[in-house]
């Protein structure tokens, strides 16, 4: 990924923060003829050291998880806000008109070799840890109305794990961009963040939040 020095995020810790919010990435690899890709909720495991293992899982229908060599490497997508944002925002194009459209984004890229498991305790503690991680935050004060996976009949979760495929990236690199509007004089920033807050989109708005979270002082 193009990464240019503004835009760069450097804090391992808040890239992890950034996953964990995400909670999914498109896992692409190759066949040996075209590039397969899948959308898989993901954990960002780091506690091994280093930069972690990327884990999820896939159906068994699915033919990506037998067509990609063994041991190839991967990569992984997680997606963030993204808006355009309209010259038309920039106070400075008032004084000078040198402005265009761009596109404003948080991404981030894992790359690592990728192994497949079949193996029903692997895919068992990936399918647990993935819930309770998004039922929490469902529910954060720990209600009853959580769901686990022992809540469910024995046989079926056992069934139901035979017909997956657990995911494995080992991550040799992480490449994290969030293009914010760190290029441009602080009151275009500005101007830009209002506007997208104020944007009917969801995305947008989102976009806005980050770039009020992430203002200079």
């Amino acid at each position: 990924m193009y990464v240019p020095d503004c835009f760069a995020m450097n804090d391992l810790d808040a890239v992890a923060a950034f996953v964990a919010r995400s909670g999914a990435a498109d896992l692409v690899t190759f066949d040996g003829a075209r590039p397969a890709a899948t959308l898989l909720p993901v954990i960002w495991d780091r506690s091994g050291g280093g930069n972690g293992r990327l884990l999820g899982h896939m159906a068994l229908a699915n033919r990506q998880w037998s067509t990609a060599a063994p041991g190839a490497e991967g990569l992984a997508i997680v997606h963030g806000p993204q808006a355009y944002v309209s010259p038309s925002w920039y106070p400075s194009k008032a004084e000078h008109g040198r402005a265009v459209p761009t596109w404003n984004y948080v991404s981030v890229h894992f790359t690592g070799p990728v192994t497949f498991h079949r193996d029903e305790a692997w895919l068992r503690d990936v399918v647990t840890r993935l819930t309770d991680l998004h039922e929490a935050r469902r529910l954060p004060d720990g209600a009853a109305e959580r769901w686990h996976v022992t809540d469910a009949p024995e046989r079926y979760i056992a069934g139901q794990l035979r017909a997956i495929v657990g995911v494995e990236l080992a991550v040799t690199s992480v490449e994290a961009k969030a293009k914010l509007s760190q290029n441009r004089p602080e009151a275009d920033r500005a101007s830009v963040a209002a506007a997208l807050r104020a944007a009917p989109e969801a995305g947008a708005r989102a976009v806005g939040e980050l770039m009020d979270a992430s203002a200079p002082g």
